[in-house]
């Protein structure tokens, strides 16, 4: 009895082999799979035939830092095909194209094809400002160019770009530009044939020149220029001591230190701390000087969110200092009053080899200055006291020669 049943299985599993395509199943006759006539051939034989003319489509994907081939898998449905037809049927491949790891694949080729922007720049010295350009990055937008490249697969093409979008920079030339636009500008003149006081007042300005006030801060003229020592470049010139014109070690440098002030003031700083000469001046209107000296300083404050930057130079018996920044729309400018003039004494007198002026009289002065600030349409929006002062005179001092004596008359004879 076991005998039968064994041999009844053995009939069952070879039928069934021979049902589902087994050893020397065929195909039916008459069967034409992608024009190739494969009836009567093992499904074997049959694959190989037709798979040698299937033609795999290739696919490229093209991006910024070259192209990439992917790995692909292809699937077809042939096997299907051959145990499926029937007698004298024709049929023709479906050959699939699948990409397992896509989502990783790109992932990685975003980060790869990543060039990040570059902000424009500025470098700012004494000669001025140099800007460099700024520069446009790029970036993978990752869902899309998953999108498109699947999209492309699925369509049977042979190729799909990387989808990459504009990165702007966050700063650009013509946003340093409007940041660094003239706020002011003021000049004063002076005398060239002066070199030691001229030296000294471009030897200040070449120092100044290149600074730059950050948001809040302050500018000392002192601590920017140094002291006014023949060490550290400074020549002998008039300075005004207890109201008289002496050599001094830097003088002209006042003439630096005030022109500084006229921009400052124009450009809508903040002056900290200025005095005025003990006597007046004759490059700028009344208290609108600012002595500088040992223990007399000049400091202007950055009232603005942003940096200031100062030029400033000698040339054609002028001194100017230019101040940059981003403009606040108003417009400042500076008004000076007389209050009162005070006559000198009356000149000392003393005696010399010839009649000569030794000193020249001066008027004294009281006098105010007032900061007018304007809208951009030149309306009035406030008029603030800047400084009161009050200027010494000077008492002239002449030297008159001794008169010659007169000779006596001789007496007549009768």
């Amino acid at each position: 009895m076991k005998k039968i049943f064994s041999c009844i299985f053995a009939l069952l599993l070879a039928g069934s082999v021979f049902a589902f395509g087994g050893w020397g199943a065929r195909v039916k006759k008459g069967v034409v799979i992608d024009g190739v006539e494969v009836g009567g051939m093992t499904y074997a034989e049959a694959e190989k035939s037709v798979r040698a003319g299937i033609a795999h489509i290739p696919f490229t994907l093209h991006a910024p830092d070259g192209d990439l081939t992917p790995d692909i898998v292809y699937t077809d449905d042939l096997s299907s095909l051959l145990r499926h037809a029937g007698k004298g049927e024709t049929h023709a491949v479906t050959v699939r194209r699948e990409w397992p790891d896509a989502e990783k694949f790109l992932a990685d080729v975003c980060k790869k094809n990543v060039r990040e922007p570059q902000d424009a720049a500025l470098s700012f010295s004494r000669r001025g400002f140099a800007y460099t350009a700024e520069r446009a990055g790029t970036y993978c937008d990752y869902a899309a160019s998953l999108c498109a490249a699947l999209s492309a697969l699925a369509a049977g093409k042979t190729e799909a770009a990387l989808v990459t979008r504009t990165w702007q920079p966050s700063v650009t030339e013509e946003m340093l530009r409007e940041r660094t636009r003239k706020l002011a500008s003021f000049s004063t003149t002076f005398n060239e044939e002066k070199t030691a006081r001229v030296h000294n007042i471009s030897l200040a300005c070449e120092r100044i020149a290149g600074t730059v006030i950050g948001p809040g801060e302050t500018f000392s003229f002192n601590e920017t220029v140094g002291n006014r020592t023949r060490e550290n470049g400074f020549l002998d010139a008039p300075v005004i001591v207890s109201g008289e014109f002496v050599q001094g070690t830097g003088g002209g440098v006042c003439q630096a230190s005030t022109t500084l002030m006229g921009a400052a003031l124009r450009a809508g700083l903040r002056i900290v701390e200025s005095r005025p000469h003990s006597l007046s001046v004759g490059y700028v209107p009344p208290s609108q000087d600012a002595m500088v000296s040992r223990y007399s300083d000049l400091k202007i404050s950055n009232p603005y969110d942003f940096p200031v930057y100062l030029l400033g130079g000698t040339g054609e018996g002028r001194v100017r200092f230019e101040v940059y920044g981003m403009p606040d729309g108003k417009i400042y400018k500076l008004e000076s009053r007389v209050l009162e003039r005070i006559a000198p004494p009356p000149a000392e007198s003393v005696e010399g080899d010839e009649d000569r002026t030794l000193r020249a009289e001066k008027a004294g002065m009281r006098s105010e200055c007032y900061l007018l600030t304007y809208s951009g349409d030149g309306t009035l929006l406030s008029r603030r006291l800047f400084r009161r002062d009050s200027y010494a005179c000077v008492q002239g001092r002449i030297q008159v020669a001794p008169q010659a004596p007169q000779e006596e008359p001789l007496p007549e004879e009768p």
